[in-house]
Order: structure tokens, then C-alpha cells, then sequence
């Protein structure tokens, strides 16, 4: 046998033990499996509810909510149909509120409402999804779907819940989501009026005046209003709109505006029984 043929007899011969080296090493840790054996699966310790509840609470108490939420998550895969499993879920929902992560905690909220609509605690679980989209209303100039979200929540709260103790602060978060709302329509509503684009002030104004009658933002969008209609020539519409704000606010910086705008026209505030703005009026 030559030189050149034994070489090739022994480079065969190494490159065989290194595929089956390299076979049996990708085999042996594939999943826990044995090269010729069956796969070895290793069987999650079944702990008992009540234990795994109370090492959860017992990491809530202690700020370990991570620790906390892994537990719970535990209880819930291992005894699914447990007594302790709707608190454990219940626990999770807080816990993901109290992380600030509160799109989990909306999910959460959702999932726990519709497994438990009669809980006891089925008014925290949605007074916690109001809360959380409360809590993620950004500034005026964004998209307020959020704060029309957090409102229709806390109006759920109130509406099947009234004598729950999250009923006095979803009536006050309401009203300050609400001014977020007027807020943003004030925004474009003077945007339009700068760019003398009155027929789009006049809606956004409108708005303001008829879906948040309680917030701060009503006596300006009046006093805009008059200013929209004096500069389209709608001037009964104008005196509407300075009445209303006078007769509702008569200690109002704005009314004082809109009284010396139209005074400067030889006019005064007074009602046109026609008006759209007449039915605001109150007392």
C-alpha cells in the first residue's frame, strides 16, 4: 500500500469518529434525551395550593413581587380549579399594577372579570383596569382614547358598583379624565381659531360645552365661541354664547372679555331662545 493511500485510509477513518463524536454530543443535549434511551422529563413538584399561596403573599410582603408573581403563576398551572387560584389571580392582576406594568394588569383585570363576575373583589379588579388607564393618559396634544377608556371604566365601577369603596374615587378620577378630554378639544379648538378656521373652533368649542360641562374649560370655550361666531358674523349666536357665560359665571375673567367684545360692536350679551348654546343655561 503507498503513502498517498494510507493518508487517505487514515483521514477517512478520523473524519468518521468526528461525525459520530459530534452526533452524539448534539443527542445527548437535545431536551434532556440519552443517545440510546428514551427522553428523561423531568416532572414539575406539585406543591399544595394553600403553600404556594401563602409563600406568594409572603413575597408580596416583602417587595419580592417578581418572586411573588412567579409563584402565583405557579398556583394557577398546578391547581387551576384550586380555591385559592381566584385570589391568586387576583394577586397577579395587583401585582402587575403595582410593577407599572399596565397593560398586564388590564388583561389581567379582563381575564379575572370574566372567570369571577360575582367576586367579592370583582369591583378592585376593575377599579385596578381603570386605574391603569387612568394612569397612562399622556399630555393633551395625544390620542385620548385612554382617558375615554379609564372613563367608561370608572362609570362601569359606579354603575353596578355604587356602594363599593371605589366608587367616591372613580366619580372624582371621572371628572379630572373629563378635563383631560376638554383639554385636549380647547387645544385644537384654539388652533383652528388662530388659523381663522371658525366653523372647526366652533365644534371643538361646541364639544367642550356639551360632553364636559364639569370642567375648568367651559367658560373659555364660551368666551371662543363668541369670538368664533362675531368673526363669522353669527352675532345673535355671539350673544347667546356671552349670555350663557355671564349667567353661569358672572364673576368670570372670560365673560368680562366677551362682554367688552361685544361691546366694542355696540352690542350686549343676551339670548336667542333659537340657539343651540340656550339649553345651557342653568338655575
Amino acid at each position: 500500500m503507498g503513502i498517498a493511500n494510507l493518508q487517505n485510509g487514515v483521514a477517512k477513518t478520523l473524519m468518521r469518529a468526528a461525525l459520530v463524536g459530534v452526533l452524539a454530543t448534539t443527542l445527548a443535549g437535545c431536551g434532556g434525551m440519552s443517545l440510546f434511551g428514551k427522553p428523561k422529563i423531568t416532572e414539575e413538584e406539585i406543591i399544595p395550593a394553600e403553600t404556594l399561596y401563602d409563600e406568594g403573599i409572603d413575597f408580596v410582603e416583602r417587595d419580592r413581587f417578581k418572586s411573588a408573581l412567579t409563584t402565583f403563576e405557579k398556583l394557577e398551572r398546578q391547581h387551576p380549579y384550586s380555591e385559592f387560584t381566584e385570589r391568586s389571580r387576583m394577586m397577579t392582576t395587583f401585582i402587575h399594577f403595582r410593577l407599572g406594568d399596565y397593560d398586564r394588569t388590564i388583561l389581567a383585570a379582563d381575564r379575572f372579570l370574566a372567570l369571577y363576575p360575582s367576586s367579592s373583589e370583582a369591583p378592585y379588579a376593575m377599579y385596578l383596569k381603570g386605574a391603569s388607564q387612568y394612569n397612562q393618559i399622556k399630555d393633551l396634544t395625544r390620542d385620548q382614547q385612554t382617558a375615554q377608556d379609564a372613563i367608561a371604566t370608572f362609570q362601569s365601577i359606579i354603575n353596578n358598583y355604587p356602594d363599593s369603596r371605589y366608587a367616591k374615587d372613580a366619580k372624582e378620577r371621572i371628572l379630572i379624565a373629563q378635563d383631560q378630554l376638554a383639554g385636549k378639544e380647547m387645544s385644537v379648538g384654539r388652533y383652528y381659531l388662530g388659523n381663522k378656521q371658525y366653523t372647526g373652533a366652533i365644534n371643538r368649542f361646541r364639544t367642550v360645552v356639551e360632553d364636559h360641562q364639569t370642567s375648568t374649560h367651559v367658560e373659555e370655550a364660551l368666551l371662543r365661541l363668541t369670538e368664533a361666531y362675531m368673526a363669522l358674523g353669527l352675532v345673535q349666536e355671539a350673544q347667546t354664547a356671552a349670555a350663557v357665560l355671564g349667567h353661569n359665571y358672572p364673576s368670570s375673567e372670560w365673560y368680562q372679555d366677551a362682554y367688552k367684545l361685544l361691546q366694542k360692536q355696540g352690542l350686549a350679551p343676551e339670548v336667542n331662545e333659537g340657539s343651540w348654546l340656550a339649553g345651557s343655561l342653568n338655575g
